[in-house]
């Protein structure tokens, strides 16, 4: 014989459930944190490739038309044209770190060749041209003074490559 089956003092227990898996959208806050500064990076990424670029740009086409001119200079010979249009590159490059530099002659102007780390026989080369420009056609180094122009270009047209001016040092 078989005995009754004792009730339980306790509460009748089910088996154990999991919750449902989380969905997938919309992600946590730090998913979105984590998106807004992978956006940033890459638009600032972005605008420095394009600075770059504009700027490695700029410098072949300075650089090309510096080689137009000791190309032309070579079919004509005309040395005071080539002083000339060498003097007016060389204050276009300087302008765009110096608003002055148009308008700058004698000491003025030398401070801002001297703002590009050369050495003293090209900055009296790249000085000379302001001269040159008036006197005559004998008296004329070419080949010197497209090679100075060049070299000063090469570091010009790095805005890193400049020295602070006198101006910005009383400035800060």
């Amino acid at each position: 014989m078989r005995l009754p089956p004792v009730p339980s003092p306790g509460p009748q227990l089910r088996d154990i459930h999991l919750p449902p898996a989380p969905p997938w959208w919309p992600p946590a806050p730090g998913w979105w944190a984590l998106a807004v500064l992978l956006l940033a990076l890459l638009l600032a990424g972005l605008w420095w490739w394009r600075r770059h670029r504009r700027a490695l740009r700029q410098r072949r086409q300075v650089l090309r038309e510096l080689d137009r001119l000791a190309r032309q200079h070579q079919r004509d010979g005309d040395g005071p044209a080539l002083a000339s249009a060498l003097h007016q590159l060389l204050r276009r490059v300087a302008r765009q770190h110096d608003a002055r530099a148009a308008r700058q002659r004698g000491d003025a102007w030398r401070q801002t060749l001297a703002r590009v780390p050369i050495d003293a026989a090209t900055l009296q080369q790249l000085l000379a041209l302001d001269q040159q420009i008036y006197r005559p056609p004998a008296s004329f180094d070419h080949a010197a003074s497209v090679t100075a122009v060049k070299a000063w270009l090469q570091l010009a047209l790095k805005p890193a490559s400049w020295k602070p001016s006198a101006t910005e040092h009383a400035d800060a």
